[in-house]
């Protein structure tokens, strides 16, 4: 990942091929001050990254001289990278465009079209031309203008190979034309116009598939609510989401969709997450519970404190953590942009000896012509640039809408190679939330009572372990306690119906010298099971009345998940900073077989840090701060959602729900993704390797290579989209 503190997107209009990225990107990093560029063909924007803010003139200004048109890509709600996505009007256009290039070739194709059916019949040359001009010259003027550009800034493109094929195959029919030649002469036009209209199709399906790989993004960015209910006094005032401020109490009747991020202040409801955490159910929320902007609020009304918006929520954050990766290149993307810069000068070389070597050959500079225009068509590398960042653009998508967000092309590409994943146990295997498992009172004691007066001393008090006495003593009369002060590292103390009371550790007991004996074997087993253990005693008379055992139990589907991981054939580990005993008790109940208990952040970081050097592609999942230097430390880091930021900020893949199952459908799609880019990457290879040698061969005809130029580039996208019908395996397994 970068260190640069600035990064910059720019949207870029004018690409065409993989040659286009390659030369827009040497013409950012020559920028003074630009650290590093990338630019992505399928979403059409450039990541420029540097030391400091540069001025965007700057940028427009090197971009432009490249021969491509740049503005900036501002979005204050979603962040920078903005997924500029083809308006629908400029799609229109361009359709008439290619209809109407349709209709001026067909004609010049229908001559052709009858012949294979045994009709001989050949349009007067002088209406070819008609027919064939303004297409040339008119429809097809956007490759002059991108070709010009490429040419003088001593570079090409797909623009250049179109405009030189179709001006050449153009320009012999015309003077064949006027050369006057007895008889009907055998021109050309129908090539040069098909091939224009097949380029222009190809390219307006492209951006009609293209708008499609951002699917999720528009998804996401339909879900912020253009308005908010904010309460002002005694009065609800519905004003715009961006003039509300944190601290304010916006109003959220039944059926509305939630306009900011923040804490419910009054109500309980059911909130719909799906869109933002793939979880199909509503989930329950009420006073205390937080709420995502974006969300749809049930049955209830709810008046939320407002604690983030705009490009601080969380929404936003998801889309530009989704642009992001989106934006990003894979690593293999290195190996396509070598290539590309080095492919339209080769290809103009080969064309150049495709015309030479069939003139000295035949003697017929007609078919040396149309062989070497044939090479110059069929050889655009649009495939070849397309292949990688449509199929990421697809599989962050889908992912996204299933609650896992991948934060850059290069944790996706690793994901797929992991043979080791690493846990956490605390709020990541275990739901994080310690329940009264146990409860035992002594001789004489009844068990209520040990729990009423438990409860008592905790009542008020947010202690994790406190909640859960509370939880579990729901519905008891609970009396009242008087004077309860907290003993540091060791448990509480306080007056309840006119008895001093203690609740907290054996060291507490010691020191009031309580015993034991009576409940101590029974505490020995449940500690050795994973148990935390509190006593409860009376020391005014110096009596045990009872203990209380804790446990922090798994997540319901943490065992399934482990499985699905180990039949995969990936080793499954857990590290905690727990005891042993709890360590071991989660980690059989899960199915892990190793389990590392009592460990530092530090020593976390160690242990997969050892992993790595043994060889193992490692993945470390995990929700807490002191789970980031192993987060960053791991091949690939996954944080869940319901965690810390730090812990999110340092993990490559964040899980918008904490279920454990979603790791193997993150590992699950990695996989899928890169098998669509190799796949990609194969056919837009093959179809330039094969087709060249069969174009300089005299074996294709320029309509056929324009033909398969247009459905390469179709194709490779067609191809990719087929990753957004990927449905998660936590749902199979749920």
């Amino acid at each position: 990942m970068s260190t640069s503190p600035h990064t910059q997107a720019v949207k870029i209009g004018g690409m065409s091929c993989a040659s286009c990225v390659a030369r827009v990107e040497k013409a950012l990093e020559a920028v003074p001050g630009v650290g590093k560029a990338s630019v992505n063909l399928a979403t059409e924007t450039a990541r420029v990254e540097s030391a400091q803010a540069l001025d965007f003139g700057l940028l427009q200004e090197a971009i432009e001289r490249a021969g491509y048109h740049a503005e900036a890509a501002n979005d204050a709600f979603a962040g920078p990278a903005a997924a500029p996505a083809p308006a629908a009007e400029p799609l229109l256009g361009e359709g008439a465009r290619v209809a109407l290039a349709a209709a001026l070739s067909l004609p010049l194709m229908l001559p052709m079209l009858l012949d294979w059916l045994g009709y001989h019949w050949m349009l007067d040359s002088r209406i070819q031309w008609l027919l064939a001009t303004p297409v040339q010259f008119v429809l097809g003027a956007r490759f002059y203008r991108a070709g010009w550009k490429a040419a003088m800034a001593r570079s090409g493109n797909m623009d250049l190979l179109v405009a030189l094929g179709t001006s050449a195959a153009y320009g012999l029919s015309v003077y064949l034309l006027l050369a006057g030649q007895e008889g009907m002469p055998h021109l050309y036009f129908e090539a040069s116009a098909v091939v224009i209209t097949l380029v222009l199709l190809g390219k307006w399906l492209e951006a009609r598939a293209k708008r499609q790989t951002t699917a999720a993004i528009r998804a996401l960015q339909s879900l912020r609510p253009e308005s908010a209910r904010v309460r002002r006094g005694a009065e609800e005032v519905d004003v715009p989401v961006a003039q509300v401020r944190s601290g304010d109490m916006v109003v959220v009747r039944p059926g509305e969709r939630i306009a900011v991020d923040g804490v419910v202040a009054e109500g309980s409801s059911h909130v719909d997450e799906s869109m933002m955490t793939g979880e199909s159910l509503p989930v329950p929320r009420e006073t205390g519970d937080r709420v995502t902007g974006g969300s749809i609020n049930g049955e209830g009304m709810l008046v939320v404190r407002t604690t983030a918006v705009g490009a601080e929520s969380t929404l936003a954050r998801i889309i530009r953590l989704v642009e992001d990766a989106q934006a990003a290149k894979a690593p293999v993307q290195k190996l396509v942009d070598r290539v590309s810069a080095i492919f339209v000068p080769v290809v103009l070389v080969l064309a150049a000896l495709t015309f030479a070597g069939w003139a000295w050959h035949s003697g017929d500079l007609e078919l040396a012509t149309i062989n070497a225009v044939t090479v110059l068509v069929i050889a655009c590398p649009c495939a070849l640039g397309l292949a990688t960042p449509a199929a990421i653009m697809a599989g962050t998508g889908v992912a996204a809408r299933h609650g896992i967000l991948i934060k850059d092309a290069e944790a996706l590409e690793l994901a797929h190679r992991i043979d080791t994943v690493v846990f956490d146990k605390t709020g990541t295997l275990t739901q994080g939330r310690p329940v009264l498992a146990k409860l035992k009172a002594a001789e004489g004691v009844e068990e209520q009572r040990v729990l009423a007066l438990a409860a008592s001393l905790q009542r008020g008090s947010e202690h994790a372990l406190a909640r859960a006495v509370l939880d579990a003593a729901a519905g008891l009369p609970v009396p009242a306690a008087a004077a309860v002060s907290a003993l540091p590292g060791r448990g509480l103390q306080g007056r309840v119906e006119g008895r001093s009371v203690l609740l907290g550790s054996s060291r507490l007991m010691q020191e009031q010298g309580i015993a034991l004996q009576a409940l101590e074997e029974g505490a020995r087993q449940l500690e050795r099971s994973g148990h935390t253990v509190s006593w409860l005693a009376d020391a005014d008379q110096g009596r045990l009345l009872g203990l209380l055992a804790f446990t922090d139990p798994p997540k319901p589907s943490a065992q399934g998940a482990v499985q699905r991981l180990q039949r995969r054939h990936i080793a499954v580990a857990m590290l905690t900073g727990d005891n042993q005993g709890s360590a071991d008790a989660i980690a059989s109940s899960v199915g892990i077989a190793e389990a590392y208990a009592d460990l530092l952040p530090g020593d976390k970081t160690e242990h997969v840090a050892a992993l790595r050097r043994k060889g193992a592609v490692v993945a470390m999942v995990g929700d807490g701060i002191n789970d980031a230097p192993a987060l960053a430390a791991a091949d690939v880091g996954i944080a869940m959602s319901g965690g810390t930021d730090v812990a999110m900020h340092a993990a490559g893949v964040t899980l918008m729900r904490g279920d454990p199952a979603l790791v193997a459908d993150a590992i699950d799609i990695s996989q899928r993704t890169m098998r669509k880019i190799r796949q990609n990457l194969f056919w837009a290879f093959v179809y330039n390797l094969a087709g060249i040698p069969l174009a300089a061969l005299g074996m294709l005809s320029p309509v056929a290579a324009g033909a398969a130029m247009a459905l390469s580039s179709v194709s490779v996208i067609t191809n990719a989209l087929l990753l957004r019908r990927w449905q998660p395996g936590s749902k199979e397994h749920a």
